[in-house]
């Protein structure tokens, strides 16, 4: 069965498109099939991983029905990608047909049966293409900065999780709360993780017990159009991020033997 993954929190700059990139990278270094899904009109996935934006089609092509997915999907060293653009941007207003949610579950089918993770990136907003995430997805990570806005991000997005289960997809479940850019000197850092604990709890779910570590590498390795897992595999920020394709991957996909 492959498993649908989205990476939310409604508060921008908490590392969502970091997690994807390294899921997907990460995911595919074990031999998974893997697709990453743009929904973010920024388009900062494909760009991370290395494609040009500008060049072929996107996320958006596909949910207005002027492509098909299959043809839409980009092939790269790192995975699959569906890439967005700015175009998404206007999705509130452009899609407004019935069963509006599932747009992009029905278009995950043609294509499901290829991965064996689909890896969903979504924009810092609680909107139509957030819920068509949810609605497409198995499971949830919520990433979050230690610090109080970030925390703040996280419980807010609880009530948008209950209506999916509710109206939409009752299977929906949040896999774990990460915490990004984490010191454990601070003092904040630890009064944050005590109260992330709270509101995981709250999900039916937990934080993720690796802590992902600031790192200047996690910022340069977009520039390079790479993961960080593949531009600085050694930093700490990418060792912890390992842990968490750990995590992900399950026994299936065991990570590769060092040599």
């Amino acid at each position: 069965m492959t498993q649908v993954i989205t990476v939310t929190n409604q508060k921008g700059g908490v590392g969502k498109t970091t997690t994807v990139s390294a899921l997907v990278c990460g995911l595919t270094q074990r031999g998974a099939r893997v697709l990453g899904v743009d929904l973010d009109p920024q388009g900062n996935l494909g760009f991370t991983l290395g494609l040009d934006i500008g060049d072929g089609y996107t996320i958006y092509d596909v949910l207005t029905g002027a492509h098909p997915i299959e043809a839409s999907i980009s092939h790269t060293d790192y995975g699959d990608i569906l890439p967005s653009d700015i175009m998404l941007s206007t999705a509130e207003v452009a899609f407004t047909a019935p069963r509006r949610e599932f747009m992009l579950s029905q278009h995950l089918d043609a294509v499901k049966d290829r991965y064996d993770f689909i890896i969903i990136d979504t924009p810092p907003a609680l909107n139509i293409l957030t819920i068509n995430a949810y609605v497409a997805s198995t499971g949830l990570i919520v990433p979050m900065e230690a610090e109080v806005l970030s925390l703040v991000g996280v419980s807010q997005i609880q009530d948008t999780i209950e209506t999916v289960r509710k109206s939409f997809n009752p299977d929906l479940k949040v896999l774990g709360i990460l915490l990004n850019k984490y010191n454990q000197r601070l003092t904040l850092s630890r009064e944050i993780l005590d109260l992330a604990e709270a509101v995981a709890e709250q999900l039916d779910s937990r934080v993720f017990p690796t802590r992902v570590r600031r790192g200047v590498d996690v910022a340069m390795a977009p520039a390079h159009g790479q993961s960080v897992l593949t531009y600085q595999p050694r930093c700490k920020a990418a060792m912890d991020l390992r842990k968490i394709v750990d995590a992900v991957a399950g026994p299936q996909f065991p990570a590769p033997r060092k040599r």
